[in-house]
């Protein structure tokens, strides 16, 4: 038997995301705290690295927060992203450092929201000239198809995105919140990402400011701009991702 093929609209096809659980796979999240440590102390120098003498970054936020892994075909880590739950009073981290919203914003139920936090991807990952810690260039202009880990698609970025999106479909999450620079946010909006800004920027790990998208809002502006990426993000996958169905189908 052939092997199958890989469809023709296929936007990160060397890379695989897939949740991990914070409680179960250890080994995987002691990675994912060693790359943060790498990102955000030793690189941006967001944290200071002597807080961290084990050289792994974690906080008080990641027992209630979803963690979502980017590996290449080579399974190593190349990307992470989690999604914080509200606490206990209701509500997100985001809100207590971005704490000016703009007037008459309302927030959505809690329960029906997650915050978008620590999207990053590694640093040889971002090897192109203009690369943002997202994985993308800023003068990233709008999707096609990708057919290479070095193209001006952000694969990465969108794979662990594909996996965040199928979460919160299935745990009925509406609406997504994230603290953003602007050059992320711009980027979204060219990925037709529907986030709007609640309020002015501020230092939140960088100069960032609020955002907010709702799912279904960007479910109809992808389906509207790009049916091909909506079809994808959408698509079931074959044991894990279409990469490995191709090259193990006999």
């Amino acid at each position: 038997m052939m092997p199958q093929q890989i469809a023709t609209e296929e936007f990160a096809p060397l890379f695989n995301s897939r949740q991990v659980h914070f409680a179960q796979d250890e080994e995987v999240m002691r990675q994912v705290y060693a790359l943060r440590y790498e990102v955000y102390c030793e690189e941006y120098g967001f944290l200071p690295a002597p807080d961290y003498p084990n050289r792994c970054e974690m906080d008080e936020h990641d027992a209630r927060s979803l963690h979502f892994c980017a590996f290449n075909v080579k399974q190593e880590l190349v990307g992470y992203v989690r999604l914080i739950q509200a606490d206990a009073q209701k509500e997100f981290p985001f809100q207590s450092h971005c704490n000016l919203l703009f007037e008459g914003t309302a927030l959505p139920q809690a329960s029906l929201a997650l915050e978008i936090s620590r999207l990053m991807v590694r640093k040889n990952y971002r090897r192109r000239v203009g690369d943002i810690l997202a994985g993308v260039r800023q003068s990233f202009r709008g999707l096609t198809p990708a057919h290479d880990d070095r193209s001006n698609s952000p694969q990465i970025l969108l794979s662990l995105y594909r996996q965040i999106y199928k979460y919160s479909l299935q745990h009925g999450i509406h609406y997504w919140y994230a603290a953003m620079e602007r050059s992320l946010a711009r980027i979204m909006t060219r990925m037709n990402f529907g986030f709007q800004q609640l309020g002015p920027p501020t230092d939140y790990y960088g100069v960032v400011a609020p955002y907010l998208a709702t799912i279904r809002d960007t479910e109809l502006l992808i389906g509207q701009k790009n049916q091909a990426l909506l079809t994808w993000m959408r698509r079931p996958e074959l044991n894990g991702h279409p990469y490995e169905a191709a090259v193990t189908a006999a």
